[in-house]
């Protein structure tokens, strides 16, 4: 270890810094949001005598000679310096830093790869909540009052590691800083095993990179994860290695986990005191139970909180290249189920049937013969074109695209989960179609299947 990390305190201390432009800007900024007293002098201002009053400096210059006389004199009194961009001539350096004041987190190569070690700060960055700084502050204010309730160092360990990872932490991420006060002034006086909650997630609609930074977040702090067949595996692959994780989903013609059971079972996991996360494919509010699920947990008294995520509607046809609305083909796109219960009110067929206007159908492609039909049926031109777009986002992407009197054809075979995109703004798929483009994926083209 050529280098000791330490966190210094500079605030009302006096610092040097030599030089002027950019980089000498961006160090005196860094240091006077420590707090420093920052002297900055010119490259012909530079005195050795102003190294004698200060605790570090820093050197940024153009002129080599000077860098060097700089790091000479501040050695020779015992100062700490730094030349910027001169690793060898460096006491100190600076490390990359993940600031969520008062906690810090300091990143460092040794001089060696710098930029190595801004893309590690930036990959801490995407990990951890802005919320941490804020949470750091109140259980610093929490600290003595728990003293008096947990004597021991073990038992206070145990206290802020279920505090950290629970519904105190959840609620300052939330923004609800009286509630998660109250939330450890409760946990204080707890005798018994405390409620967890119910946090449910959308997970997009495949592609890991499309889940939400709030999403990765909560996922890697679960006690047990329930999940959908429409999570991708790339998906679960970020969730915390040691939570419970359990499939409650749902698919045609196969056993699946009935919704009151699914309902129950998120109850249970949370009144035993679990994390518990809720991930579903796409957005949990769009054609997803989200509602049901969370109407259950409210008549139970459990505590909830929701993590949109990307729905498919958006992102398979944006990774297909196919515009939901277009100021030349549509003016407003209608969002439709083809699975609902058998006592729900029809669909208005006259309406979807309008011209200009997309129709993006989830879970349709069973019902893709009669949908074509009752769209024709109503008006909408059977040469409407259609596109059948299944695993939208996956590296397995597969489009079929035609017209709408084709669309039963089209959906017959798709791969699953498929969406159905009805409207003239499919014609753009030609042009814009841009993931996975020609590509062969499992025997079929993970790009167009066209019968048009």
């Amino acid at each position: 270890m050529d280098y000791l990390p330490l966190f210094a305190l500079l605030k009302d201390r006096p610092v040097l810094v030599v030089g002027t432009g950019e980089i000498a800007d961006r160090k005196i900024a860094f240091l006077q949001r420590a707090g420093a007293q920052v002297q900055s002098v010119t490259a012909s201002e530079f005195d050795e005598s102003q190294l004698d009053q200060v605790v570090l400096a820093i050197a940024a210059t153009d002129d080599q000679a000077l860098n060097r006389r700089v790091f000479e004199a501040a050695n020779a009194r015992h100062r700490l310096v730094n030349v910027v961009d001169d690793q060898p001539l460096c006491s100190f350096i600076f490390p990359s830093i993940v600031d969520r004041s008062p906690l810090l987190i300091a990143i460092s190569s040794g001089g060696n790869a710098p930029v190595l070690a801004r893309m590690l700060r930036e990959k801490l960055e995407a990990l951890l909540p802005v919320s941490l700084g804020r949470m750091a502050e109140v259980a610093g204010g929490f600290r003595e009052r728990l003293k008096a309730y947990r004597t021991t160092t073990a038992d206070r360990r145990r206290f802020w590691e279920k505090a950290f990872r629970g519904r105190f932490a959840s609620l300052m991420a939330a923004g609800n800083e009286q509630a998660a006060k109250r939330e450890l002034e409760d946990s204080l006086h707890a005798s018994h095993q405390q409620q967890g909650e119910i946090i449910l997630v959308g997970a997009g609609p495949g592609d890991a990179g499309l889940l939400t930074l709030r999403g990765l977040q909560v996922i890697q702090q679960a006690d047990v994860v329930f999940y959908d067949h429409l999570v991708s595996d790339e998906v679960r692959e970020l969730i915390r290695r040691d939570a419970e994780q359990i499939c409650v989903g749902k698919r045609a013609g196969e056993h699946s986990v009935a919704q009151h059971e699914t309902n129950q079972m998120l109850i249970d996991a949370a009144k035993a005191g679990k994390s518990v996360v809720r991930l579903k494919g796409g957005d949990p509010f769009i054609f997803g139970r989200g509602g049901e699920e969370l109407q259950a947990a409210a008549q139970a008294g459990v505590p909830f909180q929701v993590v949109p995520g990307i729905t498919a509607a958006s992102a398979v046809t944006a990774y297909a290249g196919i515009p939901l609305t277009h100021r030349d083909y549509a003016q407003s796109v209608t969002f439709v189920t083809g699975h609902y219960k058998a006592d729900s009110a029809p669909f208005d067929w006259a309406q979807l049937a309008q011209s200009r206007q997309t129709l993006a159908i989830y879970m349709g492609t069973l019902k893709a013969a009669d949908i074509s039909e009752q769209l024709i049926r109503h008006g909408r031109d059977k040469a409407t074109p259609v596109a059948v777009i299944s695993r939208g986002t996956r590296v397995d992407q597969h489009v079929a695209t035609g017209t709408l009197q084709q669309l039963a054809n089209l959906a017959k075979n798709a791969p699953m989960p498929a969406l159905i995109v009805v409207g003239e703004v499919v014609e753009l798929h030609q042009t814009l179609a841009w993931f996975q483009h020609n590509q062969q994926q499992e025997g079929f083209n993970s790009s167009v299947v066209n019968l048009a």
